[in-house]
């Protein structure tokens, strides 16, 4: 097959829609701890820092700086705590049991693309792969139990360090394209929805100069309604200035760009 290119997609906000689910565990999580439920905007201006990508990271984060701006004398909860109590939202039971067997908020998880959506990728020459920082058994059952991709390359939580390092978008790339990356390579792009997926790729650059890389950003689901339009032209102005190539509609326009290759 005479390659086009590679596109590496992150899950959350990309491949599905995770307002209801991750971004609900972040709130209420944080509300346990300090009684305070942050809204999905504050949630997206500490996203904007580009350093908070990590959703654990994330709400102990907005426990701490809600604690000392309001002078709460609460105890701040360690990490493994956060995590404990967002997991129980998120996953509600044990992440490693049978799907069947979860009753939290990933069962509130609209999909943005359908298995065809791969499909025409491959047959317009395009590799594909997915670089999250979902726990793995939420990455493998989104892409797998409800998109139907059978082993799908993929690197999640816990098996790179997390962006905007780009170790694992540079290991994941070298192994699908089977060779060193270079000035011969075909373009590798990524498409997330954060200041640190844009990042990734400027930071990937940096190691090699010579490759084509690409960023692609698109605002997250909860921002693409009418009555949102200027909140998410402030979030795709964030990304642009963060270093964003391209800032698609949505996932499924990806192919009005990869076109022009």
């Amino acid at each position: 097959m005479n390659l086009k290119g590679l596109v590496l997609f992150d899950i959350d906000g990309v491949i599905r829609d995770v307002a209801n689910s991750y971004r609900l565990a972040v709130q209420e999580t944080v509300k346990k701890f300090c009684g305070w439920k942050p809204s999905p905007k504050e949630i997206d201006s500490l996203k904007a820092e580009g350093c908070w990508n990590n959703d654990w990271d994330a709400s102990l984060e907005l426990i701490k700086r809600h604690c000392q701006l309001k002078r709460l004398s609460l105890k701040v909860p360690s990490r493994k705590i956060v995590i404990n109590e967002f997991s129980n939202f998120y996953f509600g039971g044990n992440p490693h049991d049978e799907p069947e067997k979860w009753k939290g908020f990933i069962k509130n998880e609209p999909l943005i693309v359908n298995k065809e959506f791969f499909d025409q990728l491959t047959e317009q020459r395009i590799l594909w792969g997915f670089i999250s920082g979902a726990e793995i058994p939420s990455a493998k059952y989104v892409l797998e139990s409800r998109i139907g991709l059978i082993n799908p390359p993929l690197l999640a939580m816990g098996e790179a360090p997390d962006k905007p390092d780009p170790t694992g978008l540079i290991k994941l790339s070298s192994k699908l394209l089977s060779q060193p990356l270079g000035k011969s390579i075909p373009p590798i792009a990524y498409l997330g929805d954060t200041v640190a997926d844009v990042h990734t790729i400027r930071n990937a650059r940096k190691q090699f100069p010579d490759q084509k890389f690409i960023s692609m950003a698109v605002a997250p689901p909860h921002l693409q309604t009418k009555e949102k339009l200027l909140d998410r032209k402030n979030y795709e102005s964030q990304l642009r200035d963060a270093g964003a190539d391209e800032i698609l509609e949505s996932t499924n326009n990806i192919f009005e760009h990869i076109c022009t290759w």
